[in-house]
Parts: structure tokens; sequence; C-alpha cells
């Protein structure tokens, strides 16, 4: 009952907004569908208004979870079918081309993801304000629609910032050869997802600086669908600081790497690293990232170095052999984490193996996907397991 009011409101809110936009230009509004959705602009493009869905149907068996100890790695097996995500997409601008807009809400779970207003006028500086997902990590930033293997690697959740509240500055500087930068700086409050505060009063603080060593600034796609002919590439160096109850972020906001007792006020002191790679031409897609989280647990004097990699690339092989489905890519990724890095005691891998054809690019796409996790514990020894899925991902 909760999403139908929410999906009723959603239209309701998109009906008003045409009646505006024909209110402020005396022409009729435009009608369209593009990459984006259905879109209603009026002729100066001052105003705009794109509407988009989206569905992920999965399959998985043992398990859909990227497991986190030897525990959750030998679960008993179970056979899931689901729709994984549920989304409404709105975006646009208002008033006038650079003044832009995007919220996104998950049907799903009833969740509102997204909301910010962004001022674009200038390449070099721009501004946004609202809840998003922080430039820290290009896995995470690429839409789970957009992805080369079903989802991301098995440590994702252990660096990414996810979605956070403040303000940031960005833009892209220099020439359309080597001198070509992007970068981002923000100020945020540190707590996740729809947290308005900071508990303890402290506040996050991110920057990125990105290469775009090819001239152009890097897409923020899994697959090369558009088949680069001059490749597309980057290299980019990213760091946060924050301090507070929290040491871990995804979706559902903020938490915690280890389990608290319930007596303890947890309070954290965290700093982190990324150092990621990109590349994309003629078919071929390559990004890697490779991560250092330190956290200060100061309510018990202890300290924790994390360190993870990722290395992911994938190829159209129809470039090579015209006989190869034309729009099939073999993707594959290889991944390690571990969560000491001073004893190298614990390791964790994951070797993933999937299977692409684009109905229609990312916005209607079929995945299969193989996935061997390996871990290594003093405590439990040697284990590893395989993970099969198959996802349908489709935009309207």
């Amino acid at each position: 009952m909760k999403n139908l009011v929410s999906i009723f409101l959603f239209l309701l809110y998109c009906t008003c907004t045409a009646h505006v936009l024909r209110a402020q230009d005396s022409s009729d509004v435009k009608l369209s569908y593009g990459k984006k959705g259905f879109e209603l602009a009026t002729d100066d493009d001052n105003y705009k208004l794109q509407i988009q869905a989206r569905f992920q149907f999965r399959y998985a068996t043992p398990y859909d979870i990227d497991p986190v100890n030897h525990i959750q790695l030998m679960q008993p097996a179970r056979q899931i079918a689901e729709i994984n995500r549920a989304r409404l997409k709105i975006g646009g601008n208002a008033y006038k081309p650079y003044l832009k807009y995007y919220f996104e809400y998950e049907l799903k779970r009833g969740a509102l993801l997204d909301f910010r207003v962004m001022f674009e006028k200038w390449d070099w500086l721009k501004f946004k304000v609202g809840q998003w997902k922080i430039e820290y990590t290009r896995e995470r930033l690429i839409s789970s629609g957009k992805q080369s293997l079903v989802d991301r690697s098995l440590i994702n959740q252990y660096f990414t910032l996810d979605r956070q509240q403040g303000v940031t500055i960005y833009g892209n500087v220099g020439n359309h050869r080597l001198a070509n930068f992007s970068y981002w700086a923000a100020v945020l409050t540190g707590s996740g997802r729809s947290a308005t505060e900071n508990p303890t009063n402290d506040l996050m603080y991110h920057a990125r600086l990105q290469w775009n060593f090819c001239g152009k600034e890097m897409i923020m796609e899994g697959s090369d669908t558009e088949f680069h002919q001059k490749g597309i590439g980057a290299i980019a160096l990213a760091g946060a600081t924050y301090k507070g109850p929290y040491n871990l972020f995804s979706s559902n906001g903020g938490a915690n790497i280890y389990n608290v007792p319930d007596s303890i006020t947890p309070f954290y002191d965290v700093s982190q690293l990324n150092l990621e790679t990109a590349y994309m031409k003629r078919g071929f897609a390559w990004q890697s990232e490779t991560h250092l989280k330190i956290i200060d647990d100061q309510a018990n004097n202890t300290t924790s170095n994390l360190a993870g990699t990722y290395f992911q690339a994938g190829y159209f092989f129809h470039q090579l052999f015209p006989k190869f489905p034309e729009k099939m890519e073999i993707a594959g990724r290889y991944t390690i984490f571990t969560p000491h890095i001073d004893t190298r005691d614990v390791i964790h891998n994951e070797y993933s193996l999937a299977v692409n054809y684009f109905f229609k690019n990312h916005l209607n796409k079929l995945t299969a996907e193989i996935t061997r996790f390996e871990f290594d514990d003093p405590g439990f020894g040697v284990d590893g397991r395989y993970r099969f899925r198959v996802q349908w991902d489709i935009s309207f």
C-alpha cells in the first residue's frame, strides 16, 4: 500500500509539472522518448522533465549475497527469484538549462535514494546540494543497471561511501589532449542515506581528482556499448575522512563492519584512499580499484587496517570474430580483500565470469554470471563455493 501511494504521488507530481511547463511558455510542450525515458520540454529547453522506470529481475543460487565470513559462505543453499530493484527516476531542469534536478525512488523498499539540485552553468565550476552517491569509487558510481557483471564486487561493501547528504563543488578543466582533469570536493553529514545529521556533530570530507588522459571526461558505464574508436580513459585518486558511530555505508544507511555490543557507544575516526583506473576502446572495457581504509576505534582504543583490490575487463568479441554475436559481451573480474593487512592472516577472493546480451544497450540487458568465492582464515581453514546468477535489467 505504501508503494502504491508513493507511485500515485509521483504521477501527480509529473502531471502538475507538465501543467507548469505549459504555463511557462506560450508554445506547446514537446514530448519525446530517449535514453532517460519519457521527456517533456519547452521549446527553449528552460524547463525539462524526464521520467524513467527500471526493473531488475534476478535468480540466484545458493545465495545472492556477497559473503563476509565463513558462516555466510557455507550457509545452506537456497534458490532465490526476486525483483531485486524497482526504481522510478525523475530528472531535468527548471528556469534555465543549467539548473538541474534529479531524484530516484526505490519502489520495492519504499525508499527515497537520490534527491539533488545541480548548478552546472560552467564546465570548470559546478555545484550540487542534496543526497546522492558520493564520487568516491567508480564501481559504486556506475548504476547497477550499467554494470558489466550482475552486481558490484566483494569489496564494494567495505569501502563505498554510498549515499550521503551535503554539498559539493566539481568540474572539468584542461584541454582535449593529455591535460584534462575532473575534480570533486564535498562536505557531508557522514551518516549515510536519509541521515540529516551526524550524532557526534562531526562531518565527512571528501575529494577526488581524475586525470582523463584521452582528453575527454570518462563515462560512468561498465561496458563499452558505444564502441569508442579513439579510446577514453581515466586515472583517479580519491580520499575521505570522517568521524562518528559508523565505519560502513550501504543503500540502507550507516552501519559497522564489526558487531558492537549494546553496552558500547561506538565512535570511529576513519580515513580511506582509493586509486582507480578505467579505459574503453572499440568494445573493450577495463576498470580497477585499490583501496586502503584505516578505522580508529576510539571507544575500544584499537585500529583496523583494511585493503582491497579488484581488476575487471569486458570485451565484445564480435570485434575480432565477425561470427560471434554482435550484442554479446564476455566480462570477468578478480577481487581480493584483506581485513587485516598487518597480519594478512585472512584473505577473501572472488573470481567472476559473466556473459551479457544487450537487446538495447544497458536499457535492456540479460546477464548470466558464475562466481567462485575462496576464503582463507586461520580459524576455519580454506573454503570455497560457487554462486550462479541470472539477471534481466530493463528500463523504459
